[in-house]
């Protein structure tokens, strides 16, 4: 199974902490909603550094919640709504101690299929359809996490070739194909709202 690398334009001791800790790219998963993706992934890095060592979900779980507000709210914030998502994160963690050992890698492993991975990776707090999607192809592509019809679960984040998500980005240009990607699917839904 080739495992191919996120190389995202953050610090590259980020962009490691991504690729060895599960926990750490999850958790950028579920901040990567109205930041960009670059402050959403990086984030993960910036917490590791306020906590002193490496992100731990049974830690996080039992986490002070105001305490854990005030290290993603300490400038610079860790997200654009940092109360919100610390408390999102803080139960994505929760789930994965009551469901996966405390462990974020087996939420994919010995998974049966992609729809099985679809729906674990659903029932995180936070992770609607398409969040779970992009993951999903995040695993797939990046990660090599590539059960049965996983493509078909991503929908059209699985597709090769397609740059629509995090899960295309693998340098400056791609992620500048993404971009795009995004502001014609912005534009096409502001031209929807603009003739109901």
């Amino acid at each position: 199974m080739v495992r191919m690398t996120l190389v995202l334009p953050i610090d590259p001791e980020a962009n490691r902490l991504l690729e060895r800790s599960p926990l750490a790219l999850l958790i950028g998963m579920t901040l990567d909603q109205q930041v960009p993706m670059e402050k959403a992934f990086s984030s993960p890095y910036v917490l590791a550094q306020r906590l002193g060592h490496e992100l731990d979900a049974v830690e996080l779980a039992g986490y002070d919640p105001e305490a854990l507000v005030a290290l993603f709210a300490q400038p610079p914030a860790l997200h654009r709504f940092p109360k919100a998502m610390a408390a999102r994160v803080q139960e994505v963690c929760q789930v994965l101690v009551e469901r996966y050992d405390g462990d974020a890698a087996l939420l994919w492993a010995d998974v049966a299929d992609g729809p099985e991975l679809l729906r674990r990776v659903s029932g995180l707090p936070g992770f609607g359809k398409q969040k779970a999607q992009i993951f999903v192809a995040l695993l797939g592509k990046r990660f090599g996490v590539t059960p049965q019809d996983w493509r078909t679960a991503a929908g059209g984040y699985g597709d090769p070739g397609a740059y629509r998500s995090v899960a295309d980005v693998t340098d400056a240009d791609s992620l500048r194909r993404v971009r795009e990607y995004k502001q014609q699917m912005k534009a096409a839904a502001k031209a929807k709202t603009a003739e109901g």
